[in-house]
């Protein structure tokens, strides 16, 4: 049986012999990975945040936007998750990554308590924002749009059409809301981290970057093998919608740049940070078999790095952490 519909012929709870390998390997490479933010110091984030002058207006209001956006997304993720699409997954071994991956969703929602509490943010403020601020919500309002069908309490993968609808709702979950939604704001934050301000902070979003590439790498699979399995569902016409969804999407994390950084930093400004979300859209694109679409140069190089590096370290060797690295293949 194939990675879905296989509930009324095979045992979920047999998890071996294993059918999909690539399942097992990010599940090991989330465990390399394991992290939680406590082990972050925030403080020199403290001190800076709350010295007058300190931080500019403009980085103030990107680091708040950000939190804002961040902090209820990543429960808009583990939702999505839980509570859809793990009953959809038939298959064993890719159910264990998927509650190794809630974890992990947990682990971050956990982090933007942590950056909220220790930096004396008003939660109601940090919280809201995803209805307070038009370019939040119109990203949150946008997944939440393009996953209902697995959320509907009757909707299953028989079919056709059911099986296009369920690869629907996995591009707007993985691919967009994961792939793209959080790229702008992991590059607004870890600019950040490489001038050494807000350090606590930028650490901790690096390390939601690299539990990020490895969602992502899960989730490209899991869709791409379930198009391998189910050929007849990738007509042009559905290729069309999708890549017209992930261009909407681009098109909305462009609004929500302007928003959160209207005027730059320094060493960051609208312009470029637009143009990456472009360059990783077009990544996103091509990892699960749609077309290039912007055809744009990868403008901040050192983000791979950041996820590349060794993990013993952070990226200004600032602190020595205490857990292992997994490779990334993204």
């Amino acid at each position: 049986m194939g990675i879905i519909n296989g509930a009324n012929t095979t045992d979920p709870n047999k998890i071996l012999p294993m059918k999909y390998q690539w399942a097992r390997v990010h599940y090991k490479k989330g465990v390399a990975n394991n992290w939680v933010p406590e082990e972050v110091s925030m403080q020199q984030d403290v001190e800076l945040w709350k010295k007058p002058g300190a931080l500019s207006e403009d980085e103030r209001r990107m680091i708040l936007w950000n939190l804002g956006f961040f902090s209820t997304a990543e429960s808009l993720t583990a939702n999505n998750l839980v509570l859809a699409i793990y009953r959809h997954i038939t298959n064993p071994e890719a159910r264990q990554y998927i509650l190794r991956q809630a974890y992990e969703e947990a682990v971050h929602t956990d982090t933007f308590i942590y950056c909220c509490d220790t930096l004396g943010l008003n939660p109601d403020e940090i919280y809201k924002m995803y209805e307070n601020v038009p370019s939040i919500k119109a990203k949150d309002e946008f997944v939440v749009e393009m996953t209902k069908s697995v959320f509907d309490p009757d909707f299953n993968t028989q079919g056709i059409d059911n099986i296009k609808r369920f690869v629907h709702d996995l591009v707007g979950y993985y691919v967009i809301m994961e792939g793209i939604f959080f790229y702008a704001g992991f590059a607004m934050m870890l600019s950040m981290l490489r001038k050494n301000r807000m350090v606590g902070i930028g650490e901790q979003f690096q390390f939601i970057l690299r539990d990020e590439s490895v969602h992502l790498a899960f989730g490209a699979d899991l869709i791409n093998t379930i198009v391998q399995e189910n050929p007849e569902i990738w007509t042009p016409e559905f290729k069309q919608t999708l890549t017209d969804n992930i261009k909407r999407g681009v098109e909305l994390e462009k609004g929500y740049v302007d928003d959160a950084m209207p005027r730059g930093i320094v060493g960051l400004v609208p312009a470029t940070v637009k143009q990456y979300v472009e360059h990783i859209a077009d990544r996103r694109l091509e990892r699960i078999g749609l077309e290039r679409q912007y055809h744009k140069d990868n403008p901040y190089p050192w983000m791979s790095e950041i996820m590349d590096m060794p993990k013993e370290k952070n990226f200004f060797e600032t602190r020595v952490t205490e857990y292992k690295t997994g490779e990334l293949d993204w």
